[in-house]
């Protein structure tokens, strides 16, 4: 991986990170796990799933900033973003629409896929199976 690539990808890892870490903080101190599992029912969703999503949402962004099996991460987050994909489906593209868009997550989608591709990078503490470290 060449210096360009090994950057791009420490950055995209880490932004990644930031971003599901502040989004699974959100649903633990601020909605409140109850608010939650409550709002994960009002669509129809099993409680076990809320739990399931804070998890990989803070735990997952915990792990990306680290550089902890990022290419694992990466892929196991995926059902937790399409499943906000389809959620904001039928709320227009903005995010900004009311219940927020669909723009966001179908982003974090590509983001996601284009981090598994490209690996752990540069710094990652414990590189997944079959990654050579880059730092």
């Amino acid at each position: 991986m060449n210096n360009k690539v090994a950057t791009a990808t420490l950055l995209l890892r880490l932004s990644l990170g930031a971003l599901f870490l502040a989004h699974g903080l959100m649903k633990l101190f601020i909605f409140t796990p109850a608010g939650t599992v409550g709002y994960f029912a009002s669509l129809g969703i099993p409680p076990i799933f809320a739990w399931l999503t804070m998890a990989a949402e803070a735990g997952g962004g915990v792990l990306l900033l680290l550089g902890v099996q990022v290419r694992w991460v990466a892929l196991l987050q995926l059902p937790v973003i399409l499943g906000a994909l389809v959620v904001h489906s039928g709320n227009g593209w903005v995010f900004s629409s009311p219940n927020g868009g669909w723009e966001f997550p179908a982003l974090w989608v590509m983001l996601q896929l284009v981090l598994a591709l490209l690996g752990d990078g540069p710094y990652a503490l414990w590189p997944s199976l079959g990654s050579k470290k880059t730092a």
